[in-house]
């Protein structure tokens, strides 16, 4: 066997096992999200029973890259018309086992949650008025200095749907439709929650 032909074995073998390498070990990759299948504007709680509002959705995230991401937070700013506010409040996880989010790493394979984003407690409530939304979720990641959307969403309330919002134990939902590659919205309206009998007494009191 010639021995140039042993060598360019050799380089060949060398050279996809460096290929290999960095693409198991050593690149970075990046962090992505998928369509969301469901978005809810409106009050936190089971029966929609809270004072303030939030922004929910639930979304495949995952990894480009072999090695995974670390993400340290995550958070949606939103706007409206000339209106800008950030729901920097991040919880996440299943229903009944929800968490803080404080760091979440996401494998190549990817990890779907539900996504709950809260107003800060400090800050004024958001109204979920008529106009054109731009939901923007954004993204940082351990180890990176500044950070990066993954997903822009256009949405819109019309001025009937503005209305139903107002009221009490009112939320919407918008429900992605993969045929028309658009998100149809309804309107979801909770009970409200009926007083236990400590509270009947308090009131009859």
């Amino acid at each position: 066997m010639s021995p140039w032909f042993s060598f360019t074995i050799a380089c060949l073998a060398l050279l996809i096992s460096g290929v290999t390498a960095w693409l198991t070990f050593f690149r970075k990759g990046k962090l992505v999200m998928t369509q969301p299948t469901v978005i809810f504007f409106g009050p936190d709680g089971s029966k929609f029973d809270s004072s303030k509002n939030k922004i929910y959705l639930r979304t495949l995230l995952y990894s480009t890259a072999k090695r995974g991401q670390v993400l340290e937070s995550l958070h949606i700013s939103i706007h409206r018309n000339e209106t800008k506010q950030n729901f920097n409040i991040w919880v996440y996880g299943e229903k009944g086992n929800l968490k803080r989010g404080s760091g979440l790493f996401i494998p190549q394979e990817g990890v779907t949650f539900d996504h709950h984003f809260l107003l800060p407690e400090d800050g004024a409530n958001f109204a979920f008025n008529s106009g054109s939304y731009k939901l923007a979720v954004i993204a940082k990641l351990v180890g990176s200095s500044a950070c990066h959307e993954l997903s822009s969403i256009n949405l819109t309330i019309n001025d009937a749907q503005a209305a139903q919002l107002a009221e009490s134990n009112t939320g919407i939902y918008f429900d992605w439709g993969p045929d028309q590659q658009s998100y149809h919205s309804h309107i979801d309206t909770r009970p409200e929650k009926e007083p236990d009998i400590g509270q009947l007494l308090e009131i009859m009191a």
